[in-house]
C-alpha cells in the first residue's frame, strides 16, 4: 500500500522556495525557515505571494511532487507538472468511457449514491450527538436523502443524475447550519455560496475543498489517470473534472466534518475572519494555518475501507479510490466502488 507522505503548505507571504541538493528550502527575508528532504514530500501548495525557483519547479516535476499555486485565500491558480506518465492504455480507456454517455452515467451514479449516503451520515451523526439539540429540519433532511437514494436504485442518464445530485445538495446544505453549535450568530449558514464566499462557514468549506482537490488530483495522476477527463463533470478547459467527480463522495467525510469540528470545538473563532471590500469573507493567516494543520492531522486518522476491508489513514482514501477507478477502467472489476462512510 502507498505510504502517506507529507504535503507542504506555504502561507507566509514573501516566502521563497528553492532547491539545495535533495532538499527543499523555505526562506523568508533571507533567513532559512525550513529545510525538507524531497523524498518526504508528496506535494507543495503555495498560497499568495510565495515564489519558487525554476530549479525547484523542475526538481518537483522530476520527482513527481505536485506543486500547486493558489491565491492567499485558497482559490486555485495553477499546477506545475512534469512529463505525462502512466499507462497509455489506461488513459485511452478513460477517454473512451468519458465519451460514452451510458458508461459515464454508470460511474457517475455510483459516485452520487456514495455522496448522498455520506451526506446522510453527517446528518445522522449530528442527530446522535448530545451537544446538538433535537431538530426537525435535520430529521426531515435525513428522510429526504433516504428518498433520493431510493430513487437512485434504477439506472438514470446523466441529466437526471445531475438533477438528483442538485436536489440532494440543496436539501443537505439547507440543514447544515443546524449542525453548528458554537458562535451560531457569527457562524450562520444559509446555503452554499462562493466566488467569493459571503460568510465564515462558506469561506472554510471553500478553503478545505481546495486542499482536498489538490490531494485528489495528485492521487489520480499517481495511478496514471487524467484528472481533467471526468464522467459526472464534463470536459471544460482548465477544469479537473475527474478530480471534482471523486471529490463529491469525499467532501462530507474529509471536508464537511472537519469544518464542523473546527467550529464546534472552538478551534477557530469568528475574529479570525476578514470582510473584503467586495463583501467576501476570508480567513486571516492564523486561522488559515490552524485549518491546514487540522486538515493534515485529520488525514492521519485511520478508518477501515468498506471495499478493500483494510485499515488505512483517511489521507490515503483519494489514492485508494483512484486505484479502484483505474482497476474498473482496465476491466479488472465490474463497476467502480465508491467510498461509503460507515
Amino acid at each position: 500500500m502507498r505510504k502517506l507522505l507529507n504535503t507542504l503548505f506555504v502561507t507566509t507571504q514573501g516566502a521563497y522556495l528553492s532547491k539545495k541538493d535533495e532538499t527543499v528550502l523555505v526562506r523568508v527575508e533571507d533567513e532559512t525557515k525550513l529545510r525538507l528532504p524531497i523524498h518526504t514530500l508528496e506535494g507543495i501548495v503555495c498560497f499568495g505571494q510565495v515564489s519558487c525557483s525554476p530549479f525547484l519547479m523542475g526538481f518537483c516535476c522530476e520527482r513527481g511532487v505536485g506543486l500547486s499555486f493558489c491565491t492567499e485565500h485558497g482559490k486555485f491558480l495553477a499546477r506545475a507538472t512534469g512529463r505525462v506518465s502512466g499507462n497509455i492504455l489506461l488513459r485511452k480507456s478513460q477517454y473512451r468511457t468519458n465519451e460514452d454517455q451510458y458508461a459515464s452515467a454508470g460511474i457517475a451514479q455510483n459516485i452520487i449514491v456514495a455522496k448522498i449516503a455520506n451526506c446522510r451520515q453527517v446528518v445522522q451523526r449530528g442527530l446522535r450527538e448530545d451537544h446538538i439539540p433535537a431538530n426537525d429540519n435535520l430529521s426531515n433532511t435525513a428522510q429526504m436523502l433516504n428518498r433520493i437514494l431510493e430513487e437512485l436504485r434504477s439506472p438514470l442518464d446523466l441529466d437526471c443524475l445531475r438533477g438528483k445530485e442538485g436536489e440532494a445538495a440543496r436539501c443537505y446544505f439547507s440543514s447544515f447550519g443546524a449542525l453548528i453549535t458554537a458562535e451560531r450568530d457569527s457562524f450562520h449558514f444559509n446555503g452554499r455560496n462562493r466566488r467569493p464566499p459571503l460568510d465564515r462557514v462558506n469561506a472554510l468549506l471553500s478553503f478545505v475543498y481546495t486542499l482536498l482537490c489538490h490531494d485528489v488530483v495528485s492521487a489520480l495522476e499517481s495511478v496514471g489517470l487524467d484528472p481533467q477527463a471526468g464522467f459526472l463533470h464534463r470536459d471544460r478547459p482548465g477544469r479537473p473534472s475527474l478530480a471534482l467527480d471523486i471529490m463529491e463522495e469525499l467532501r462530507p467525510v474529509l471536508a464537511d466534518r472537519l469544518v464542523l469540528t473546527l467550529i464546534n470545538r472552538r478551534q477557530i473563532n469568528s475574529a479570525g475572519f476578514l470582510i473584503t471590500e467586495s463583501g467576501g469573507v476570508v480567513m486571516d493567516d492564523e486561522t488559515r494555518k490552524t485549518v491546514i494543520v487540522s486538515y493534515q492531522q485529520r488525514k492521519q486518522d485511520e478508518i477501515t475501507h468498506p471495499f478493500i476491508e483494510e485499515k488505512i489513514p483517511l489521507g490515503l482514501i483519494p489514492y485508494t479510490q483512484a486505484l479502484l477507478l483505474a482497476r474498473h477502467l482496465r476491466g479488472d472489476i465490474g463497476g467502480y466502488p465508491p467510498f461509503r462512510w460507515r
